[in-house]
């Protein structure tokens, strides 16, 4: 039986509910791929996965098809990286941590996904400082030369299927928790990646709702990655609000390197979150790396957290994303002050006393897409305001920008229909 028979029937059997074996995984990324399923019948095999959910074995299988029916990336001794859930729009921590882990000397060849859920991916956000698509052999250039980078997974055909899924998927704006499983690990796999932090929000308006299918899907984590070798670390954390303050490309680029450039005005939540994220990944490579290292770093930090910390603040990280952003093509003497939003804009006034309770990330993530993000990189939402913060009559609670009057009016309007603030 040829691969377009095997993959038609196989989706029909999961359909309705029945396990697959590895050859009928197979030939269903294989079709995916090379792009001869089709939209109609991706749709269905992602539907089917997001009813039905998939065996640990057939995770498994999935993975593994998906890393063998694309390209691989293979670099000796640890190869740090770190993934997101995501689906908080404007918490752009990959930014931080990469400059963070490859100043400290580790290799980190960061696979970055585009927008699904959000009004920007990590590679649609670095598309702002530098390309993101390179050849496999211009990624292993850009490693030998800085130890990082930020480059777009789907650029050289890294696990192809699931750029193709991700397609199918993005209209609905969801993704079922295998799928995400999935095509992380996959990514990592590919990416010759070994030592691995995965960032898992759970809240009311994240991917992972609850505290119960945070730690499930933690534990998926942790099976599926030891069945392909890779030490790998889940962090767990409740989720309200965005980490930073700007919504959309180019907002959140400035927001990563006001952290970077150690800003007095830069979002200490979302440096904080990056910290964390960063001192688990070099905890997790000291593990593996020479005692003279392990006993410098203990006696000079105290361990990975502290060691991240100090290159922060001392403009190591900074000075490294500049050598990344410059190895990638772009302008090596970017700052934060040359990023600037579209330039129409509108600014949502207070009209009562309060103090803000929630946001709605999910309605900021229309709007944002209303403005124009990820396409439109200028395009997006500055929080002037998050929750617990204090809020007077007439002050400033968030701001609108667009490049063209037509979608910042757009967005205006549909404000009203879905609001990103609540003050009481």
């Amino acid at each position: 039986m040829n691969n377009d028979s095997l993959a038609l029937q196989a989706i029909q059997k999961k359909l309705v509910g029945k396990k697959l074996n590895y050859q009928e995984i197979y030939a269903i990324m294989d079709e995916i791929a090379h792009e001869k399923l089709g939209d109609v019948l991706t749709t269905y095999f992602a539907a089917s996965g997001y009813s039905k959910g998939f065996s640990e074995q057939e995770i498994y299988f999935l993975t593994k098809a998906m890393v063998e029916t694309g390209e691989k990336l293979h670099f000796s001794g640890i190869v740090a990286d770190k993934h997101s859930i995501g689906g908080v729009p404007g918490t752009r921590t990959t930014m931080i941590v990469v400059p963070i882990v490859a100043a400290a000397g580790f290799k980190i060849p960061k696979s970055s996904s585009r927008a699904i859920t959000t009004p920007g991916g990590t590679a649609d956000d670095m598309e702002v400082l530098a390309n993101v698509d390179f050849t496999k052999e211009q990624i292993y250039k850009i490693i030998k030369k800085t130890k990082g980078c930020i480059v777009w997974g789907g650029s050289f055909n890294i696990a192809p299927a699931d750029d193709v899924i991700i397609k199918v998927e993005e209209p609905l704006l969801f993704e079922s928790y295998d799928k995400i499983l999935v095509s992380i690990m996959a990514k990592k796999i590919a990416f010759g990646s070994n030592h691995v932090v995965i960032d898992l929000p759970y809240g009311e308006m994240v991917k992972v709702h609850r505290i119960k299918d945070a730690e499930i899907l933690k534990e998926k984590f942790e099976n599926l990655a030891k069945k392909f070798g890779i030490k790998l670390r889940v962090l767990m954390h409740k989720t309200d609000e965005p980490s930073g303050r700007g919504i959309g490309p180019l907002l959140e680029c400035r927001e990563s390197l006001l952290v970077l450039e150690q800003q007095p005005n830069r979002p200490f939540d979302l440096e904080e979150r990056a910290l964390n994220l960063a001192g688990s990944l070099l905890n997790l490579c000291l593990e593996d790396s020479p005692k003279s290292l392990q006993e410098k770093i203990k006696n000079d930090h105290g361990g990975g957290h502290e060691w991240a910390r100090s290159i922060l603040s001392s403009g190591s990280a900074l000075d490294k994303m500049k050598q990344i952003i410059k190895a990638q093509g772009g302008d090596g003497t970017i700052n934060s002050k040359k990023l600037l939003p579209g330039k129409h804009s509108h600014h949502i006034i207070a009209k009562s006393n309060g103090t803000v309770k929630k946001i709605n990330s999910k309605n900021a993530t229309i709007i944002a897409k209303i403005l124009g993000a990820p396409t439109i990189k200028k395009a997006g939402i500055y929080l002037d305001k998050k929750i617990g913060e204090k809020i007077h009559k007439g002050d400033i609670i968030y701001t609108l920008y667009a490049t063209t009057p037509h979608a910042l009016k757009e967005a205006i309007e549909s404000t009203k229909n879905f609001p990103i603030l609540y003050y009481v």
